[in-house]
Formats: structure tokens, C-alpha cells, sequence
């Protein structure tokens, strides 16, 4: 009887393996951005983007949470003055950089980081890399010692709003922009 629960057993995962579908090769091209992804696991409030292009040559992804406005009043109240923020939704955002990089002038070897932000009522704005990139939980676990890097940003406020957070790979390297904010983060 063993044998025979054992031979059936076999049987279903080879057809269930089989009916896998293949994988194909292909070729990944990098382009200046990409659409949100679209997966049925992604169906939240503040959708994924990831956004892949380059700078100076050199890969660069972003991947993060991109919450709306939907009325509310962002800067000093959704999102705190003088409190780190982990600038995005959901997980915290990250950074991948394919080849050491330079931002606002300060050297950041190749890899992986989270990106935060310490947002100010008036005068630059922190930014912040930390090796730790991969928090579920964003700024929750966010923990200092980890910094690769701290700078200081000016922010420009706008007289047009945007509806969603988004982070673009464009000049001078990566500029977010919510509600009427834009930071430039300078890249090279």
C-alpha cells in the first residue's frame, strides 16, 4: 500500500511540475522609468514603483511606496517635521546603485540602501542612506548606527501640486515629488 501512495505521489508532482510554465531567457533593458507593477499582490493604497535608468552611465534603481495626497495636509502633520520619514510608504525605499556613486558630493560605494528623510518646516531638509535597505516596516526599524550617509538638501516648494509620490531618475540624479514639494538629491 506504501508503494502505492508513494508511486501516486510521484506521479502528481511530475504532472504538476510539468504544468509549470517555462521560463524564458531574455534580455533586461534599463530604461528611464517604469510603470508601477501591476500584480495582484500590489493592490494597495500606495502602490510600488520601481524606477530603473542612469546617471553618468552608471544603473540605478529606486523602489518604493507611492501614497497620495487625497486631501490631506502632508508636510507637519501625515508626515512630521524634524522626525525621520522613510520617504515613501509601505517598506522602506531603496536605493540600488550597480557602481559606486557620488551624492551631494559624498562618496557611497555600490549597493543597496534605504532611503529617509528628515523633512524641516523651513531650511534643508536631511537625506539619509543606511545599509539597512530591506525593512518591511520603514522607519519602525530605522536605526542610525546603520547610516551611510547623511547630507543636507534644499527643498523647493512649488506652485503645482502632485497628487501621488514620485521619485525619478532625472537631473541632477534622483527628485522627489509630493504635493508641492520637489527635492533634488544630487547624484554623479
Amino acid at each position: 500500500m506504501k508503494k502505492l501512495i508513494l508511486a501516486a505521489s510521484a506521479l502528481i508532482a511530475v504532472n504538476l511540475i510539468s504544468c509549470q510554465p517555462q521560463k524564458t531567457e531574455s534580455v533586461e533593458e534599463t530604461v528611464e522609468s517604469t510603470s508601477a507593477e501591476t500584480s495582484g499582490e500590489d493592490q494597495r493604497p500606495s502602490p510600488t514603483e520601481v524606477k530603473d535608468g542612469t546617471i553618468g552611465n552608471k544603473a540605478v534603481k529606486v523602489h518604493y511606496g507611492s501614497p497620495a495626497v487625497k486631501g490631506r495636509t502632508i508636510w507637519g502633520d501625515l508626515v512630521p517635521y524634524n522626525v525621520v520619514w522613510r520617504t515613501g510608504a509601505n517598506e522602506a525605499t531603496y536605493l540600488d546603485f550597480a557602481e559606486p556613486m557620488t551624492v551631494e558630493g559624498k562618496a557611497v560605494p555600490a549597493g543597496k540602501y534605504s532611503l529617509f528623510t528628515i523633512p524641516k518646516e523651513s531650511g534643508k531638509w536631511t537625506v539619509i542612506l543606511n545599509s539597512d535597505w530591506d525593512l518591511e516596516h520603514g522607519h519602525f526599524q530605522y536605526d542610525e548606527k546603520n547610516d551611510v550617509l547623511r547630507v543636507e538638501v534644499s527643498p523647493v516648494w512649488e506652485e503645482s501640486s502632485s497628487e501621488r509620490l514620485s521619485i525619478d531618475i532625472e537631473s541632477p540624479g534622483l527628485v522627489l515629488r509630493w504635493e508641492k514639494l520637489k527635492l533634488p538629491i544630487i547624484i554623479q
